[in-house]
């Protein structure tokens, strides 16, 4: 029986498998093709189809990995990714409070290992050096407080209820998680001397003025007036509030918070002109 009529058999995945000479194909069962292949593998015997390819006589009998075999190759590939991105993520939640605690100045990589359950090597291995974690320490953190005021947004049913529910949530923010924002507002000005910094806290800002002009639109679009502020100064507005706010809140004042809420709506409403 010609070699072309067999149907393509199984052998161990990402191997190709040369026979000297075509006519000798036949001699061989797919059963023994199996064997042969596999002892050459070394015993990994995950199927994959392997294909004739057809050619110059020498090459007639070459069996090749198909696309399947490609396919293997590029799900290990994005599943390496996936895994590599997950460490880094387990990485920064746990080096977070150190770093928040501790601000820029004072925190090195060593620093971070202290006070976690990950070892120095294991953390250089995931970040080079000390500004890579600590700016995709908040960025992965902003990006968390971005999604929590989206939610606000789209479930507010009138302009009433989602101003109170920004100010709420920016209060309640300001009290739970200090330190992070402080840590924030530390890197947004260490690029002030740093470039190293500068493109991330870029943009980092930039979501954040997307997020406050999404608030202030949305508001807008419930009460049915109009905006009387561009987008960068909205952020501007809030963004110094907020700040403001922080700094009293650190210096022990117990009336920031509800300061900083009741005045989060009043400028709210500010910002809007009915037509």
């Amino acid at each position: 029986m010609d070699t072309a009529e067999r149907g393509p058999c199984d052998v161990p995945h990402s191997l190709a498998v040369s026979l000297d000479n075509c006519q000798e194909m036949p001699r061989h069962s797919s059963k023994e093709i199996w064997s042969i292949v596999k002892a050459a593998k070394g015993g990994d015997a995950r199927p994959v189809k392997l294909l004739r390819v057809a050619g110059a006589r020498g090459a007639e009998g070459t069996l090749r990995v198909t696309e399947v075999a490609e396919r293997n190759r590029d799900r290990i590939a994005r599943r390496q990714v996936d895994k590599f991105a997950e460490r880094r993520a387990q990485l920064a939640a746990a080096a977070l409070q150190t770093l928040a605690e501790q601000g820029y100045a004072r925190t090195s990589l060593r620093d971070i290992a202290q006070h976690s359950d990950f070892s120095h090597g294991v953390l250089h291995y995931y970040f080079s050096d000390k500004i890579e974690l600590i700016t995709y320490c908040v960025r992965q953190y902003k990006a968390e407080c971005v999604t929590r005021y989206d939610s606000i947004v789209a479930t507010a049913a009138s302009a009433g209820q989602l101003r109170q529910g920004f100010g709420a949530a920016m209060a309640a923010t300001l009290v739970e998680e200090a330190t992070m924002h402080r840590l924030w507002y530390d890197l947004r000005n260490q690029s002030l001397f740093d470039d190293s910094y500068r493109d991330d806290v870029r943009e980092i800002d930039q979501s954040l003025e997307r997020m406050i002009w999404r608030i202030v639109s949305k508001y807008a679009e419930l009460a049915g007036a109009q905006l009387v502020v561009a987008s960068g100064a909205a952020y501007a507005v809030f963004d110094g509030l907020f700040q403001q706010a922080l700094l009293r809140h650190l210096a022990g004042s117990a009336d920031a918070a509800s300061d900083l809420q009741e005045n989060l709506q009043r400028v709210l409403e500010s910002l809007t002109v009915r037509g």
